[in-house]
C-alpha cells in the first residue's frame, strides 16, 4: 500500500528544510514527508525517522536502503520516547520536527481490525508491544468504562446504548471480529442512524483505536518531548485529523506560549486545497499547525 503524505507542499514550506540541517519525522510511516525532507537537507544533513509499528518500520527500512539517501536514521520506537532516542543516537538539537497523527492507509489494510469495512479479528494495536487490544476492551471492560471511552474519544451520542448492547451480546459469545462489533453497534442505535452518510460504527471504532493506543495522552507527551529537543528558532509542525487531537495540540501549545517557550506561526489552521482532496480524499480532514521554539 503506497503512502500519500498529506499537506506535503505546506509542510516543506513551513519547515523550510535547508542543506546541512537536522530534522525529525516523529511519525515517519511510509516515509512520504521524511524522504522529501531528507532530499532537501542533503548529505550534510540528517533526518531521524521514528516509527512505532514494527511492520511499517521494516518495510520502510528496506525501501530506504534501496535509495541513495544516506542521511536517514530510522528508529523503531514511539515518539513519546523522543528525547531518549535523540540522546541514544547522539542526534543533538533539531531544526524542525514533524508529527503526522493520522492513521495510515497501511493500517486500514493491515488485517488488525482498524476498518469496520472488513471482517477481521479485533486488535487495533499500532505496536505489538502494547498489551491491551480492542478485543480485550470490548470483551472485559464494564459498561461504564466502555461508555466513557466511546463518548469521550468517539464523541458518540449513542455511547450508552452501544456500551450496554456490547455487554449484553458478549454474555452469549465473545465479540471477536469487526463484523460482530458492527452488528452489535447497529442493533444498539436507531434505524435512521444507520442510514446516514457516516457509518454508525465510525465513532466507536475511532474511540477504541484511541483507547488501545493511548493516542491523546501520547500526543501531549510527544509535543513536550519535541519542544525539549528543538533548538531555538526551530519549528514544530503537527498534522492532526480530528477535533480531539487538535484540541490537545492547541491546549498544550497555548500553555507553552504562555510560558514563553513557543510562538504560533500559523495564526489560522492550514488545510489542504481542493486539488489535494480530489487526489487524496483522506486529506479532507487534515489540519496543520506550526510553532516556533523561542528558547534555548
Amino acid at each position: 500500500m503506497s503512502h500519500t503524505p498529506v499537506l506535503l507542499k505546506e509542510v516543506l514550506e513551513y519547515l523550510n528544510p535547508q542543506p546541512g540541517q537536522k530534522f525529525i519525522d516523529a511519525t515517519i510511516n511510509g516515509g512520504g514527508h521524511g524522504v522529501a525532507i531528507a532530499e532537501k537537507i542533503g548529505s550534510g544533513g540528517k533526518l531521524l525517522g521514528i516509527e512505532w509499528d514494527k511492520e511499517i518500520f521494516r518495510n520502510l527500512k528496506e525501501r530506504v536502503e534501496k535509495t541513495s539517501l544516506g542521511n536517514i536514521v530510522l528508529v523503531n520506537d514511539s515518539y513519546v520516547n523522543l528525547k531518549k532516542i535523540t540522546e541514544e543516537k547522539e542526534f543533538g538539537k533539531a531544526d524542525g520536527i514533524l508529527f503526522d497523527l493520522g492513521i495510515s492507509s497501511w493500517h486500514l489494510e493491515s488485517g488488525r481490525g482498524f476498518s469496520f469495512q472488513k471482517d477481521e479479528i479485533l486488535d487495533m494495536r499500532f505496536s505489538s508491544d502494547l498489551t491491551v487490544s480492542a478485543l480485550e476492551i470490548i470483551n472485559t471492560w464494564p459498561a461504564e468504562d466502555l461508555e466513557k471511552i466511546i463518548s469521550e474519544y468517539g464523541e458518540e451520542s449513542f455511547a450508552r446504548t452501544i456500551a450496554r448492547e456490547i455487554v449484553e451480546q458478549r454474555k452469549s459469545r465473545i465479540i471477536k471480529t469487526t463484523g460482530q462489533l458492527v452488528e452489535t453497534i447497529k442493533k444498539a442505535v436507531p434505524g435512521w442512524y444507520s442510514r446516514r452518510r457516516l457509518h454508525p460504527a465510525t465513532k466507536t471504532f475511532q474511540a477504541l483505536r484511541m483507547a488501545v493506543n493511548q493516542e491523546l495522552v501520547n500526543i501531549e507527551k510527544g509535543i513536550l518531548a519535541a519542544l525539549e529537543v528543538l533548538k531555538k528558532g526551530g519549528r514544530l509542525a503537527i498534522i492532526s485529523f480530528h477535533g480531539l487531537e487538535d484540541k490537545i495540540i492547541k491546549k498544550v501549545c497555548l500553555e507553552e506560549k504562555r510560558r514563553g517557550i513557543v510562538e504560533v506561526v500559523t495564526k489560522n489552521v492550514v488545510r489542504p486545497g481542493w486539488e489535494e482532496i480530489k487526489e487524496n480524499p483522506r486529506a479532507r480532514s487534515a489540519k496543520l499547525r506550526v510553532y516556533l521554539k523561542m528558547t534555548v
